[in-house]
Formats: C-alpha cells, structure tokens, sequence
C-alpha cells in the first residue's frame, strides 16, 4: 500500500530514469479526485489510444471524450519516445477490474486471468497511453517502448515496487486487448533489467581501446575537447582511475570513450627528390648536416631492419647511411649500380609499406 507520490516528486523521479518529458498545461492539478479518491496506489497500467498523431493523441487524452472526461492518463507515450504528463490524481484509465488481480499487484505474484469487473482500478494505479492504433500492425518503436519501460521502472523504483506490479489494461478487465502489439510479459523482463542498475551511477561508456596518456600542463576538459567527447564521458569511461575531475597527473594513462574524435595516426611522408639529394650531397659535405628531415624516418626504418645502428639514426644521411641503404636494396633483389644507396621510388616504397610511411614524389 502507498500514498501517491506528490507531483513534484512523480516528475523528479521520471526525469531521474531518464524519461523524456513534456509537461503540458495544468497537469500538476488537473484530475478526477471531486468523482472519488486517488490512492492508496499498487503498480502501473499500460494502454494503448486507438489513435493516431502525436498532438492529436495529446488533445483526447487530456480532454477526454463526450461521455468520458479527461484525463484519461497521468501521461501519453508518443510513437518518438516522449512522455506528454496530462494530469495528475485520479483519471479515467482503468475502470472496475478484477479483485484478484488487484490481490496480485499488491502481493507481486503472478496475476490470475482476469474474469471479472469489480474493484475501481481509477483508485489504485498510475495509467499511461501509448500513441498506437491498436490494431495489430501499427509498429511500437524502439523509443516508445523504451519509454514504457522507464516510466514504469521510474515508478516502480520511486515506490519500491517490482516488475510485477506493471500490469496491461488487458490482464485488468475482461474484454480489453490493450497494450496490443507486444506481451506485458517481454516488457516486465525489460523492467526488471532496469531496475537492477542503479541510474545515479551512470553506466562507463565503451572504450575504443585506445588510451591517451597525460601529459604536464593537461587538464581533463582539455584532453577531452581535444578527443571530441565530453567531459563526463571521459571522466566515466576512467572511473577506476580518476576520483576528482581536477586530479589527473602526468604519465596517467586513460582510457579513450567510443565516440571520441581521437584522430587516427597519421603516416610520415618522404619526399623522393629530396632524400636522394641529401643522398648525394650529405657523405661530401663536411661536418654532419641535417639537409631533410625525411632522412630520420627512413634511418629509424633502417634500425627496424637491423641494418643501422641506432647510434647513426641522426638524420645525416652519410655513408654509414649509404651502406644500410644498399644493403637494402641488395635485400629487395637489386644488384650493382641499382644497389647503390640511394634510394629510387620501388625499394622505398617497399621500405615506406613495411615500416608506416609514405613515399610522395
């Protein structure tokens, strides 16, 4: 048994489940309580409008028919997933249903069939309409079901309640076929999963496997501006590594969100002209001189070859140099003159694919 939510609180708890919702006039006080009381209240009735058109659909619920005034519901679940809050009280959703339904609801037992129309379920449940025609075929979006099952998880969690106490207008009174289109059964599954995570601890976002390691002077909104992700993304996906947002050190490393703008690495280019001028030119000049500063990527791939020193990796291009490259080329198949040390655009391009870089002309 519990006491209706205020209004207030209903909203909170709808917008805490992440309900998306529209609030639409009046609703906090417009309700049926002068034809009788609202509470105490045991789950949530799901129907569906025999309508169609979002506004439209709005309009009914909230106004009501000749004959039967509104509201009709506390809130309509649109076709887009967008909850419409209606009214708030006592409204003509549920009719006279059966006692020993009620009796289940109440205990979270599974309900019986219902077989008869006695007890006022007006008085006992929050009632949502959903915007479908009712016929069979009028398709239930993934928005729209996800919607219900917020709702009624926000509900359920606010009192708490367990799945069971989320019933269909059809398992209340005989004769109604609403919600038609799903089972009420698939849908307190999807409840139950929900209520099971907390929604105050919000789920990490996937990584991408990729992490990006920290470095002096960075800050957490910079690092995250800088991979195109927001700042809580970021700080989600590295729960486990950062307590405070303002605390991140250097060398720290973490963990990219999937979604990130992270750029993919970019491939070095080494220009052909001038790698064979330095080529030519560096082993007769005097000293060491940096010519091109292309020369260095291809040395490091050289030391990846196991045909350079490390220790000659400076961007010289000397005859240390020469001599590694020939033995390249030798490598590659090229003999004589054509393995000579410097490079032409076959042997380099296979060096460029095996070791990450590009051969421009």
């Amino acid at each position: 048994m519990s006491t209706p939510m205020s209004a207030a609180r209903f909203l909170a708890a709808l917008k805490a489940e992440g309900v998306d919702v529209v609030e639409v006039g009046d609703w906090e006080h417009h309700n049926r309580n002068h034809k009788g009381p609202w509470g105490p209240v045991h789950g949530v009735m799901i129907h569906h409008t025999v309508t169609s058109g979002t506004q439209n659909t709005v309009n009914i619920v909230k106004n009501g028919y000749s004959g039967l005034p509104g509201p009709l519901c506390h809130g309509m679940i649109a076709k887009s997933g967008k909850v419409y809050l209606v009214g708030y009280g006592r409204a003509n959703h549920a009719g006279l249903g059966d006692d020993d339904v009620l009796r289940a609801v109440i205990n979270e037992t599974d309900a019986p069939a219902d077989n008869e129309a006695n007890t006022d379920g007006n008085r006992a449940f929050y009632g949502f309409e959903c915007e479908n025609k009712g016929d069979g075929k009028d398709p239930w979006p993934a928005a729209q079901l996800e919607a219900i099952e917020r709702v009624s998880a926000a509900i359920c969690r606010a009192h708490g309640w367990g799945p069971l106490s989320v019933i269909g207008h059809l398992e209340w009174q005989p004769g109604k076929v609403d919600p038609r289109g799903f089972t009420m059964d698939s849908m307190r599954s999807r409840i139950k999963a929900r209520l099971a995570v907390d929604p105050s601890k919000p789920t990490p976002p996937p990584s991408t496997g990729a992490t990006y390691t920290v470095k002096p002077g960075d800050t957490l909104s910079g690092i995250a501006k800088a991979l195109g992700v927001t700042v809580d993304a970021l700080f989600q996906a590295n729960r486990d590594r950062i307590k405070d947002k303002d605390e991140i050190f250097p060398g720290q490393e973490l963990v990219v969100p999937k979604g990130s703008g992270l750029p993919k690495p970019v491939k070095p280019k080494v220009d052909l002209s001038q790698l064979i001028a330095a080529a030519r030119s560096n082993p007769r000049a005097s000293g060491q001189p940096v010519t091109y500063a292309g020369v260095k990527t291809v040395e490091a791939a050289l030391v990846n070859e196991g045909l350079l020193s490390k220790t000659y990796s400076d961007g010289h291009y000397g005859t240390t140099t020469v001599s590694a490259y020939a033995a390249w080329q030798r490598r590659c198949g090229y003999t004589g003159s054509d393995a000579d040390g410097i490079p032409g655009k076959s042997s380099l391009t296979r060096l460029g694919d095996k070791h990450g870089f590009t051969v421009v002309a």
